[in-house]
């Protein structure tokens, strides 16, 4: 049976028109000439303004492309993702997709009501109460004053502003206002729901609060489009997503395949880096000067067997001798996830004073320990009593697990999909008991 399509774009762009520099005239004479030129050069700028020319394929210093040629269609129920760096077009793509902006090129169709979240307390009113902002947004997205009137003590409980409910919205934190317009945007019940990153603004619990109802909206049948820099979130609640780079899809697939391309590709890890004196981690007490995934033969790697150890390796400069210090390396897997944290163990350095001069740390990473994927690593040193960070280098160097089957593998016969960042391959011992059974009649 065919899924039914509830938001289909096809072949949408957008442009926009960005400002240009103006130099100042070198000599009284290039004044005097571009005096006399400004009427036609204002003139044709005026023409241009209601002209987006891209026939001849020409780029314009002027005309920015947010959005080139983009397509995809959505089935009902499905929560999609979209991930991409900053300025990729992923804003700009959910505003056409709300209405909010048309696209210069391109079609878009949407079934079902429509309900958005893209900015901080979208659609409020700064001198209404958050009772009467409730009441106006819900009724901006379709709905009547009853069905506000039902929901309404479920949306003002979720988003725990209830003390100041009858305080003008203006005296809200920005906090408070997300929360409320998030409230109010997830429990109308629409058919399909589109929220930015806007949840980055709320705390914690309220984030999770969030994903969970955004959750049960995907299990309810509804349509959900969400834009995050949290790739955890988006792994755990989307099963497809897309993702944009300058304003075109390069990648349509499952979630978890469009993250770890997003994070092994797009954001360029590789299994080493280097830095100068001048642009290197740190401060004037160390320094961080090199980066290295490598395997037992010393070699850098960008992949490695699943069953092989590999070792982290970090060089730095203490310029400040005399300090007890901490030297660590923080390993995260393809969603962003913190998998495990190791701490330097070696005992000639283990609560005694670094001289000095450069040092080279290795962790050597078991075999069959990490699972299939992409693993981004962290090196980070401070000092202890009192404890100052004096470098925190966020996944810096990646490498590639992969797993090659056949004997040794933890998989065992097992071909399919194995997710989970680790996979230990643990010691197993089965016995049989020779007995005779049988299967008793279910009653």
């Amino acid at each position: 049976m065919r899924e039914e399509t509830a938001i289909s774009v096809q072949g949408v762009s957008k442009q926009f028109r960005i400002g240009e520099f103006e130099e100042d005239a070198e000599n009284i004479v290039s004044s005097l000439i571009r005096t006399i030129k400004r009427p036609l050069t204002n003139y044709r700028k005026y023409r241009s303004l209601y002209r987006f020319d891209d026939k001849s394929g020409a780029e314009s210093s002027d005309i920015l492309w947010a959005l080139r040629d983009v397509s995809f269609d959505v089935p009902r129920g499905q929560v999609m993702g979209i991930v991409g760096m900053n300025g990729a077009g992923k804003s700009t793509l959910l505003k056409i997709l709300a209405s909010i902006t048309p696209p210069s090129r391109g079609r878009v169709e949407i079934k079902g009501r429509v309900s958005s979240l893209l900015e901080v307390g979208t659609g409020f009113h700064p001198e209404l109460t958050g009772r009467e902002n409730v009441f106006l947004n819900g009724t901006m997205m379709g709905m009547t004053r009853q069905e506000v009137g039902r929901k309404f003590d479920e949306i003002v409980d979720f988003s725990g502003v209830d003390k100041f409910l009858d305080t003008p919205v203006k005296r809200y934190s920005s906090g408070m206002r997300v929360r409320l317009a998030f409230a109010v945007a997830a429990h109308l019940e629409p058919e399909v729901l589109i929220v930015d990153e806007v949840l980055a603004v709320g705390d914690a619990a309220f984030q999770r609060k969030c994903l969970d109802k955004m959750e049960d909206a995907g299990q309810d049948g509804r349509t959900v489009l969400f834009v995050s820099h949290n790739l955890p979130a988006v792994t755990r609640l989307c099963s497809r997503a897309i993702l944009l780079k300058e304003g075109q899809i390069i990648m349509d697939g499952t979630a978890n395949d469009v993250v770890a391309h997003y994070l092994a590709v797009e954001r360029d890890l590789s299994g080493s880096k280097t830095w100068t004196e001048e642009d290197g981690p740190g401060d004037g007490i160390a320094q961080l000067r090199a980066m290295r995934i490598k395997n037992t033969a010393g070699e850098t790697i960008e992949t490695c067997e699943i069953r092989e150890p590999l070792g982290l390796e970090m060089e730095f400069d203490v310029f400040d001798p005399g300090r007890v210090m901490m030297v660590s390396f923080t390993v995260f897997d393809e969603q962003g996830t913190q998998v495990f944290i190791t701490v330097e163990t070696d005992e000639k350095w283990l609560g005694k004073p670094r001289e000095n001069g450069r040092y080279v740390a290795t962790a050597w990473v078991p075999g069959n320990l990490l699972g299939e994927g992409t693993f981004n690593i962290g090196a980070h040193l401070s000092t202890m009593n009192p404890l100052e960070m004096h470098y925190n280098a966020h996944q810096q160097v990646a490498v590639q697990i992969i797993d090659n089957l056949g004997p040794g593998s933890a998989r065992g016969i097992y071909i399919g999909s194995f997710p989970g960042p680790v996979r230990p391959k643990l010691d197993w011992e089965t016995q049989f008991l020779p007995q005779s059974v049988s299967r008793s009649a279910a009653s």
